[in-house]
């Protein structure tokens, strides 16, 4: 394709709601996801988790609640009904944001939540006992301060980390979870087709980090979850640099963007060369997809998620950049696992046993980081079905082409 020729009015005129069809995760998927996990528990002796607001309270509750200096959760117990902790002003509102119904345990500002929620378990016949502790998981995303309320309060309770059950069940996604990061994925790539027309020398990157959160919002999105613009040789740092830069012939693109529907993100990353290219940038941009691809082969069910890692490397190495983390090479793990949040377990990364495992889903982006030239990323994701590794985007076709418009 060419990069650039259009207009923003005609680029965004090119572009469409794409949320039609999509449905968000229903009440009778989250009994589900609490059956599950409770089963779990059982099978591994955990007595209750203690859910906070955010990503996990959303994933098993359906119920949306950002995480602030007050505790707000959820008590999951390995058997039984889920019950919730607030504070007493919040339960109206919290009772109105719930799928999942359960009491709500109300304490007063002048009154310890963490005191409650000791009370909570006991009175859900979680008693506290000396000799054989019941095992309390607190979730792993929970601010400190929760952590350090309820410890003085816990004797005669083991607790430990909630994510021996929350990344067990979040990290095998649905085929209702797929479906909804597909589309989210669709629209992601439309935009970034849409970003390649209207480049042109002198658009700075803001311009175009305008215009992603414009066009997002065209296919229905609300607007970027988050965008990278990078130019020339800001290209070479994988998180950008924190100064504008302004296109001009010759510079290499990179652009890192994602958005949300229906609280599943997208995140899908393109590389190409603004006008002319050189036989360097060539090179450098086919080791990228070969190391890419690699990573993809290697990624099979029951392989440990470092060897998918492994494998992006060696291909690398053969290419001469390296060894390990090394510049000019892969500075960073291969990938992130992606769902409710955008990085999240499991990673594709040196010294994780974890096994590929169907439902399982990853990014895919072995960068290569050049500093004072360029870098190289093509950021695709893929899920692990039945019979192995498939993409939800297929990767960038050709440095000449990179979406495949004239394949």
């Amino acid at each position: 394709m060419t990069i650039g020729g259009k207009t923003i009015d005609e680029a965004l005129a090119s572009l469409s709601d794409m949320t039609a069809g999509a449905v968000p995760i229903a009440k009778d998927e989250h009994l589900e996801r609490v059956a599950r996990a409770q089963a779990f528990m059982r099978e591994q002796g955990v007595a209750a988790i203690y859910i906070n607001a955010g990503a996990n309270l959303t994933y098993f509750t359906g119920t949306r609640w950002h995480a602030s200096e007050r505790m707000v959760g959820a008590i999951l117990p390995a058997s039984g009904g889920i019950e919730y902790i607030a504070p007493a002003f919040e339960e109206s509102t919290l009772k109105d944001f719930m799928l999942v119904d359960g009491p709500v345990n109300c304490w007063e500002e002048h009154e310890s939540p963490y005191q409650l929620f000791i009370d909570t378990l006991a009175r859900m016949g979680i008693a506290a006992n000396a000799d054989a502790a019941p095992r309390i998981g607190i979730c792993e995303s929970a601010a400190f301060f929760i952590y350090d309320g309820i410890r003085p309060l816990a004797a005669g309770y083991a607790l430990e980390n909630a994510s021996l059950v929350t990344a067990h069940c979040r990290t095998r996604k649905s085929a209702n979870e797929i479906a909804l990061m597909q589309r989210a994925k669709d629209m992601t790539m439309a935009v970034h087709v849409a970003a390649a027309s209207i480049l042109r020398e002198g658009i700075t990157t803001t311009e175009v980090e305008q215009f992603i959160d414009r066009a997002h919002r065209k296919v229905g999105a609300s607007g970027s979850y988050f965008v990278i613009v990078l130019f020339g040789e800001a290209t070479a740092y994988p998180h950008g640099v924190s100064y504008v830069q302004t296109l001009k012939p010759g510079d290499t693109v990179l652009i890192d963007t994602g958005c949300k529907l229906h609280n599943y993100i997208s995140d899908i990353t393109r590389t190409y060369v603004y006008g002319e290219i050189s036989e360097r940038q060539r090179s450098v941009w086919n080791s990228e997809k070969k190391a890419q691809l690699a990573a993809f082969a290697a990624a099979q069910l029951g392989v440990p998620c470092e060897a998918v890692d492994q494998a992006a490397r060696r291909a690398l190495e053969e290419d001469g950049f390296g060894p390990g983390y090394k510049l000019p090479g892969l500075p960073h793990r291969t990938g992130h696992g992606i769902g409710l949040d955008i990085h999240e377990w499991p990673y594709l990364v040196g010294g994780n046993k974890t096994l590929l495992d169907v439902g399982m889903c990853f990014s895919n982006e072995p960068m290569i980081c050049i500093p004072g030239e360029f870098g190289v990323r093509h950021e695709d994701h893929f899920y692990m079905t039945e019979h192995g590794p498939k993409w939800f985007t297929e990767p960038a076709y050709s440095i000449d082409d990179p979406f495949g418009l004239n394949a």
